[in-house]
Formats: structure tokens, sequence, C-alpha cells
């Protein structure tokens, strides 16, 4: 029986700061379940590995995202699975289709989005504010992305609602596991009609410049293609979701904080800051270790898995000044919780984009969030922490 903690224990999930900080105090690099994956929690540790990808490689995501009941899942050959020099090839083309213009083409629409979901949403009746509200600008930004039909986004909600849960399956889950590959064979299916089309037909969208982009004379393969629109789908959604779904959460708990951001707008990307490092979505990286290594007083055997606590780094009292107590007027924007290196986050931009157009749009509308009915219910990520019932009424001024 052991005791070390584990990290998907629903007691854990719903609240895992208090661990973290325990890991921080006494077992900063040290084994937890599930499966005596080795964890780093301080900032500094943390660092140290993301600046050191020839110790720390980034192919134990790729172990991660290839159990023996799932061969072939793109996502396994995306760019967030490998390391230098593949990655640096690939990134190079990516960046070049996937710029700052990109971001800006798609805030109109997406602010037009963002308004027509707010207005939907009903006045003094509780709902549940994840499948109500943060989930469809997400997926409108996608959509108009890869200039996806709107009849496919339902399909695309319900994706990203079984790739949420895929750290969580364990070997014996046979439902759970039919259902990951069944979607991952849906999903497959429609981005091969996408890539056909759009090689046919090219549009203004990110696929056709991806088809077109070369870097000394390279293109991006196929297997390249697809292992990045899987990775667009699964980051640009479960980011931005539950990124969206936590605002709500900090806003309907301090509503003097709502009101501040209703009277100066201006104030909502570093509030989305702040909520980047307090309670932001991404909370671990899977790396392997491909030499024996000392890591913060530890040795860690080569080939073990590890998982960088991001959620912990963020509230590391030896970096942050009272890390748990939410302050926006904190200086500076908050980067770590998008990685760090040669792995920082593509849609960094993108995402604070769409977090911010939403909820401009949400408190131009409401003034006050309460508690609906029903408790509020977290996810079961290594990866992601994110919310899946947030039951809230929304008021008008």
């Amino acid at each position: 029986m052991s005791n070390r903690v584990n990290l998907l224990a629903p007691e854990v999930r719903a609240n895992p700061y208090p661990v973290y900080a325990e890991l921080r105090r006494n077992a900063p690099v040290s084994q937890v379940d599930p499966d005596g994956l080795w964890v780093v929690a301080r900032q500094a540790d943390v660092l140290t590995v993301f600046k050191n990808p020839q110790h720390f490689s980034s192919d134990g995501i790729r172990q991660a995202y290839r159990p023996a009941w799932l061969p072939d899942y793109p996502l396994a050959d995306s760019m967030l699975v490998m390391d230098p020099p593949h990655h640096t090839r690939l990134r190079a083309i990516i960046n070049r289709a996937f710029g700052t213009s990109v971001v800006a083409r798609l805030e109109p629409r997406i602010r037009e989005v963002a308004h027509q979901v707010v207005a939907s949403l009903p006045v003094g009746r509780s709902v549940n504010f994840v499948d109500a509200f943060s989930i469809w600008v997400p997926i409108a930004v996608l959509g108009e992305m890869l200039s996806l039909p709107q009849s496919l986004h339902p399909r695309i909600k319900h994706w990203a609602e079984v790739y949420g849960e895929f750290t969580s399956i364990g070997e014996n889950d046979t439902e759970r596991q039919k259902t990951i590959l069944e979607t991952v064979a849906e999903t497959r299916f429609h981005f091969n009609q996408v890539l056909e089309d759009r090689r046919r037909t090219p549009r203004d969208d990110l696929v056709s410049e991806l088809l077109r982009t070369h870097v000394n004379g390279e293109e991006l393969s196929y297997t390249d293609l697809m292992g990045f629109l899987f990775l667009l789908l699964i980051g640009a959604l479960e980011t931005a979701v539950h990124l969206l779904s936590s605002c709500a959460l900090m806003l309907q708990e301090q509503p003097e904080l709502m009101a501040r951001l209703r009277a100066a707008p201006t104030l909502i990307p570093r509030f989305i800051d702040e909520m980047l490092r307090h309670s932001g979505p991404a909370h671990g990286l899977f790396r392997l270790n491909t030499d024996e290594v000392e890591l913060g007083g530890v040795r860690i055997p080569r080939g073990a898995r590890m998982l960088l606590l991001i959620a912990s780094a963020n509230r590391d009292e030896a970096a942050i000044p009272d890390p748990d107590r939410f302050d926006m007027d904190r200086p500076g924007p908050q980067n770590l919780p998008f990685g760090h290196g040669i792995h920082f986050c593509l849609g960094a931009q993108l995402a604070r984009m769409e977090v911010r157009v939403a909820l401009e749009a949400l408190l131009a509308r409401f003034a006050r969030l309460t508690p609906g009915d029903g408790p509020i219910q977290w996810n079961a990520s290594l990866v992601m922490r994110g919310l899946t019932q947030l039951p809230l009424v929304a008021h008008l001024p």
C-alpha cells in the first residue's frame, strides 16, 4: 500500500494547492501517485528542467499520450512532444502561419460571437457556465481559424470533453478507452476532410497557410499537420475554456472584483494575468529524464517520468510574495503558465485575446454572478485542471 500522495484523488483535484504547498516544503522533488511519477514542485527546479531539454526530454509527454491501448494518437506526434532539432524546424514553419496577424484578424469576429453567447445567457436562472458560456467562444475561435462549418461545433465540444479526461484513463478502463478510440477516429476523419479540401481549394485560413508555408524548402508532412491540428484542438480549447470558467468562478466569489472590472474594463488583461498565476488551467507538464541527474538535492534515475507542477511553481513562496492571495496589481505578466523556453505556448497571445474579449462581453451585460443550483465539479487530469460543472446565476445591473 503506497503512502504517496495521489494527485488524481478527488479531494486533491477539488483543491490541490495545500498539497502542492506541502510538497514544496517537504518533498519538492519526489514520487507521487499515479504510477510513481516524479513531481517537481518548486519554481526554481521547474525552470531548471525547462532550460535543459537535453536532460529533461519532452519525449516524456509522448509516452503519456501513447499508451498500449492507443498506439496511433496524433497528439503523440505533435511538436508538443518533440526535442530539438525536429521541434526547432517544425516550430519555425508553424510560427510563420500563426503570428500576431492571425490574432488581430480573428478579434472582430470573436467579439461578435462573444456578445451573442452572453446575450443568450439566461437572466436570474441557474445555468452551468461551462456549457452555456465558457466553451462557445473558444470553439468559435477554432472554427474561424480552420474555417470549420458551424454545424460541427457541437461535435468539437464533445471532442474537447473526451480528450480533457485522457490522462486519468487507466489501463483497465476499457469503456473510456473505447470512447477515446472512437473520438480519435472521428476527429481524424473530419481533419482529413479539411486538409483535402484546402489542398484543392485554399482559403484565407490557418490550414491553407500551413499547407503553403515553407522554411528552407521544407513543408509540413501529413503527420506534422495532423499532430498540429490535434494540438490546436486540445490546447486552444482546454486552456481558454478552463480559464474562462475559473474567471467566472473568481468573479462570483469576489463580487467587489467584478464591480471593479465593470467600472474599468481596461484592467481585464491584468485580471487575466493574475488568474493565470493564481488559478491557471495548466497544472502539469510531462518530461522524461534522459540521464541520472540531481535536482533539488534529489537523485532522479535515468528514464524517470517527471511531472512539472506549474501550478505549484506559480504559488512558490520563494519567488512570489503572499502567493495564495489573488492580487491583480502584482507587477508584470505571468508567463510561466504557458511554459518556458523552446516550448513556450504558441497560442498564449490568442488565449489571452479570446478570454479578454469574452470577459468584456460578460461584464458589459451582467453586474453580478451568484451561486447556482448544485455543487461545482472539477475534471480529473494531471495536465489541465478545469471545471466541468459551474452552476451560476447571472444578474443584470
